[in-house]
């Protein structure tokens, strides 16, 4: 077992959820050394051609990345995983949202614009989890240029953003991309939707944290109506502007807001969870071209935080 692989113990938490293979292309190479791997490029950055011999084909390893970011699987082991600390008590789910950018290396550029053929433009096709030989030719298609591949320039010049939310342990429960450029604010509800915990048993997944923090990127009015919409207690500090904006209108300004500065102090969970996602070289700079591959990266480094912490 080389540095960085998985564990005999984190093996054995995977194994049963992973895809038996398919019948079309016959009997896939071994799960557990693509695996490791796909987390051998995603933890040192390399490219996928300069992968060590034992890891097998490079074609293999990247070809099952893709498959796998392309139809969920990797989404589905992170939703597995997170089931199995809830059952055991062991998520905190005072939850914090932040963003952080992500600098795009120059070979994140230049996607093909148009459809895969057969689709329409904007449709994304996915396969059944863990089909064989079925994701090797359908795809995500692309089309749109940079902004629908989630590439934008910012001050940090060509840049994808990381939307998430990260429970009590500093562990990401929900992932966005968006391009560089866009705001924090109006993604809140949708890294919100993306939190989706299964219960062990039956019953539907859980969805609501019990209580948000988050800066005062978030403070709209938009976003405070959308969480008392779904009774979710919130932490958000309001802007100088919004307090001068409230004392000048006097008595129809309305009261002040409510803020717990003590708990508050939590909210540095989310930026620590940013730092360990960082600390996979291959999501703290963005190599892939396609958006959903890129996002396969980062859902399978949350993966490893949660098996790890």
């Amino acid at each position: 077992m080389g540095r960085g692989d998985l564990t005999n113990a984190e093996w054995e938490r995977l194994e049963s959820f992973l895809p038996r293979g398919g019948t079309r292309g016959g009997r896939w190479s071994d799960h557990r050394r693509v695996v490791n791997g796909v987390l051998y490029r995603v933890r040192t950055g390399v490219q996928w051609r300069d992968l060590p011999e034992r890891f097998g084909p490079w074609e293999t390893v990247y070809k099952r990345h893709r498959r796998w970011s392309a139809d969920g699987t990797w989404t589905m082991l992170l939703h597995r995983i997170q089931a199995a600390e809830d059952a055991a008590g062991r998520i905190d789910w005072d939850v914090s949202v932040d963003s952080t950018a992500v600098r795009a290396h120059q070979h994140a550029a230049g996607a093909r614009r148009t459809p895969t053929r057969g689709h329409s433009k904007g449709e994304c096709p996915r396969d059944e989890s863990g089909r064989s030989g079925a994701a090797e030719t359908r795809r995500p298609a692309g089309g749109g240029g940079p902004i629908s591949e989630c590439l934008g320039r910012s001050r940090g010049g060509f840049t994808t953003k990381i939307h998430l939310a990260a429970e009590g342990r500093c562990r990401p429960l929900a992932l966005v991309l968006t391009p560089g450029h866009y705001g924090d604010g109006p993604q809140l509800e949708r890294v919100l939707e993306q939190v989706s915990v299964p219960r062990a048993g039956v019953g539907r997944p859980r969805t609501r944290p019990d209580h948000v923090l988050a800066d005062k990127a978030y403070t709209s009015r938009s976003n405070r109506r959308y969480l008392r919409r779904r009774g979710i207690r919130h932490t958000i500090p309001e802007r100088l502007d919004q307090q001068r904006h409230r004392k000048n209108r006097g008595s129809r300004g309305g009261r002040p807001r409510a803020f717990d500065g003590e708990r508050y102090k939590k909210r540095n969970t989310v930026e620590r969870a940013i730092n360990r996602l960082k600390g996979f070289r291959a999501v703290a700079t963005r190599y892939e071209k396609r958006a959903y591959i890129y996002l396969g990266t980062v859902t399978l480094a949350a993966l490893i935080i949660w098996l790890r912490t």
